[in-house]
């Protein structure tokens, strides 16, 4: 790849981070592993080819706050779970991860059908012990089981329940880091309106 083309990537990348730094109805949905936000090349073949942000998304005086730079190789697991999506939709090059609770779960159900994306889920105790046991593996399941439940397409968003050990957590991809931290963005803030009329 071209080095402009790298440098093309982690500016955008730059620019989807601070984007999201400005966003205070989004740090309530950091959740306790804390945030990535990724962004893959074409036809990436591995983690190597994942803008990511190294060392997380985590919160500071109630802001989200990147701890380290954008950088290739920074993820792991969200880049895998990625590049699975990737191979059946390649313009998906873009995700970003969130909390996951039965309520907010509920609510994001109702919100997707409202902007007509597809929704689905992954009932991680479904997942094949053979699975749990291969390093790596449970991303490429994971990716496969919310394509199956969404009737085949890539779901806009999806989210998984939790496992021993495992905290559940929603993730919405698109095409690109500034879409995908505008669309998370405001659906921070339009949860934030519903949490606050419920409290009324």
């Amino acid at each position: 790849m071209k080095k402009e083309d790298e440098s093309g990537l982690l500016g955008k990348m730059a620019v989807a981070i601070k984007y999201i730094e400005s966003c205070g109805e989004f740090a309530r949905l950091v959740p306790e592993v804390r945030t990535n936000l990724v962004f893959a090349r074409e036809n990436p073949e591995g983690p190597q080819d994942v803008v990511a942000v190294d060392g997380r998304i985590t919160v500071v005086d109630g802001m989200p706050r990147a701890a380290g730079r954008a950088k290739f190789g920074a993820s792991s697991h969200m880049a895998r779970l990625l590049i699975a999506l990737n191979e059946v939709h390649p313009e998906i090059r873009s995700g970003i991860n969130f909390a996951s609770n039965p309520q907010l779960s509920r609510w994001l159900k109702g919100y997707c059908e409202e902007k007509g994306w597809t929704f689905s889920l992954i009932d991680r105790k479904n997942e094949p012990q053979h699975v749990k046991e291969r390093e790596g593996a449970s991303m490429r399941w994971k990716a496969g089981e919310a394509i199956r439940k969404a009737a085949g397409k890539v779901p806009k968003l999806f989210y998984e329940t939790g496992a021993v050990g495992k905290e559940p957590v929603s993730v919405l991809v698109g095409t690109d880091p500034t879409q995908v931290t505008e669309e998370v963005c405001e659906l921070a803030r339009e949860y934030a309106r519903h949490q606050a009329g419920q409290r009324r």
